[in-house]
């Protein structure tokens, strides 16, 4: 008997209302969480290990997104290319087998091309997943010089006049010169990095100087944020809001303000600067308000369908983890609560467990909703930060390693 892809993760979406706000089950508890959580999150986890094993063999590019349940390749990376060799890496941490490592080693390697990339500011998902993870696993001085390089590449998009760094667009493109979007927060931790490897402050400057301008223009009163923000890059002047993938730059889009809680922290956390940390957490609270009881994001918390829109278990993922973080940085266990109960969610009702054909980890993503592009499919962000999320309950010691969870 065939059934739908639709109908399996509809019946398991209102399973999963009741799983996730049930009380915990009795048992033995591990930092704070029930047994039965740590199952379900081990068992999330080793069938990400067992999937991503399976299909690693055959991936010939960097994965950007599935087509009926099959990975599309970029082969230059596109944004994304970072998270394929983080994938391998979050693998090798839980199984411990050194074919993950060879395969994350040799996916990282094809990112080389990008350390001289000025024409976008993602070089920190480019190249932390990847290469500053790789540095930090083997040791080896290469990775660290090419991801100091690509850092290099990142702080010349800096505008010094708006004080921001700038998203899309050759540096010689006037088109989006004054074009910010929430999501470069996350591409911060990069210049941090090369700021502690150099000893050169001039990255972690430009880095704070950029987040102190995101946390002016970007959260509304109550919390929620828009996806851009544009000034006039001559001037530096302030423009106003907008969104390119949010419902209206009224809205709010759900995996930028995942974006914002986990990069804010982070910023928190690099620097010791307690504004970046009230920051996250007015972006926490509002989203964490916003959530419905399956505590699976909808793709805009603001769109008129929602709260019966469809889900982006993509930002659920990097929120969860952002809100893991959040609740070391407060020493509030109600942001580590509410990551629990989202990585139950996910691992319960967004798996591609009922396929046997899907090549992903997660369904139930959504990519660009107003271009109608990428509408429940699988991406390999929400891969990527599921497993990290979940080894950040599991493994902590080993993700620090791998990602370095450390303040000042």
């Amino acid at each position: 008997m065939t059934i739908s892809r639709r109908t399996v993760l509809s019946t398991a979406a209102g399973a999963a209302a009741a799983c996730v706000t049930a009380a915990p089950a009795a048992g033995a508890v591990e930092g704070g969480t029930s047994a039965a959580t740590l199952r379900t999150l081990g068992a999330a986890v080793d069938y990400a290990v067992e999937k991503v094993r399976s299909v690693a063999p055959g991936v010939n590019g960097f994965p950007v997104g599935t087509k009926f349940e099959k990975w599309t390749y970029s082969q230059n990376g596109d944004w994304v290319g970072g998270f394929w060799p983080g994938t391998l890496w979050m693998a090798y941490l839980r199984s411990k087998d050194e074919s993950f490592r060879t395969w994350a080693l040799a996916s990282a390697k094809k990112l080389a091309p990008r350390q001289s990339d000025t024409s976008t500011h993602d070089l920190g998902f480019l190249f932390y997943p990847s290469w500053v993870t790789a540095w930090r696993l083997t040791g080896d001085e290469a990775w660290r010089a090419g991801a100091v390089r690509a850092a290099d590449s990142l702080i010349q998009r800096y505008n010094p006049r708006g004080h921001f760094i700038r998203a899309w667009g050759a540096l010689t493109d006037e088109a989006n010169a004054g074009r910010v979007i929430m999501d470069t927060i996350m591409n911060l931790d990069l210049l941090a990095f090369a700021s502690r490897q150099t000893g050169d402050t001039r990255y972690l400057d430009i880095a704070v100087e950029h987040a102190r301008t995101a946390q002016k223009v970007f959260p509304r009163a109550d919390g929620s944020t828009p996806h851009v923000y544009d000034f006039d890059p001559v001037s530096g002047a302030p423009i106003g809001p907008g969104t390119v993938q949010g419902y209206s730059p009224t809205s709010c889009w759900s995996r930028g303000q995942a974006w914002g809680i986990y990069g804010f922290t982070t910023m928190y956390r690099r620097t010791g600067n307690k504004e970046f940390l009230v920051t996250a957490r007015r972006l926490a609270d509002f989203a964490v308000g916003a959530l419905g009881p399956d505590h699976v994001p909808v793709w805009d918390y603001r769109a008129p369908q929602q709260p019966y829109d469809v889900k982006d278990a993509s930002a659920g993922a990097v929120m969860a983890c952002g809100l893991l973080d959040l609740a070391t940085a407060t020493d509030r266990p109600v942001y580590r609560d509410v990551a629990l109960r989202m990585l139950t969610a996910l691992s319960t009702t967004c798996l591609t467990r009922n396929s046997a054909r899907a090549e992903a980890v997660v369904a139930r993503c959504t990519r660009n909703r107003p271009a109608e592009d990428g509408i429940e499919i699988s991406l390999p962000y929400a891969d990527y930060y599921l497993m990290e999320g979940i080894l950040r309950v599991l493994q902590p010691q080993d993700v620090d390693r791998a990602v370095d969870l450390s303040a000042l």
